[in-house]
């Protein structure tokens, strides 16, 4: 079983679990696959947390140490702090190119422009189009810049 991190495209958050990403990619194209809180079938995998399973002598994880301003404060409000952070790094480190981001892609792949992080927008064709030749891309819940603080 695998286990992947979900968005529908009104901004619910969940968990599925497939028995491969084929079996995940076969569920969204037939529309199976359906938000438990709205019941769309608009949903896409978003990044989550890597684990890895290194055997019998794993650890149990380290605690991150509290910082003053997540003392007091419930983890739901801890994780909308550390995904604020997230987005701010990804805004601030990456180039925005917009609706050129499936050509820019390519052309960073294939050694035809200057390797850099770059973000913008695809359409899921042009997403999947991109997933199929190989090019490394990955969607991301960002919101409109108007949303943004």
């Amino acid at each position: 079983m695998i286990v992947f991190d979900l968005l529908c495209s009104a901004g619910h958050r969940f968990e599925g679990w497939f028995n491969s990403a084929e079996d995940f990619s076969a569920q969204k194209k037939h529309r199976i696959l359906e938000c438990p809180t709205c019941g769309t079938a608009k949903v896409d995998r978003v990044p989550s947390a890597a684990r890895l399973n290194l055997g019998a002598q794993e650890k149990k994880p380290k605690t991150p140490e509290k910082t003053p301003e997540m003392e007091g404060k419930d983890p739901f409000a801890i994780a909308q702090m550390l995904y604020s952070k997230m987005l701010d790094e990804l805004l601030t480190k990456t180039e925005d190119v917009g609706r050129q981001f499936p050509e820019k892609a390519r052309d960073i792949f294939y050694q035809r422009d200057t390797a850099r992080p770059i973000r913008g927008q695809a359409t899921d064709k042009e997403h999947d189009d991109l997933v199929a030749e190989g090019i490394p891309v990955s969607r991301l819940p960002v919101p409109p810049k108007d949303k943004l603080n």
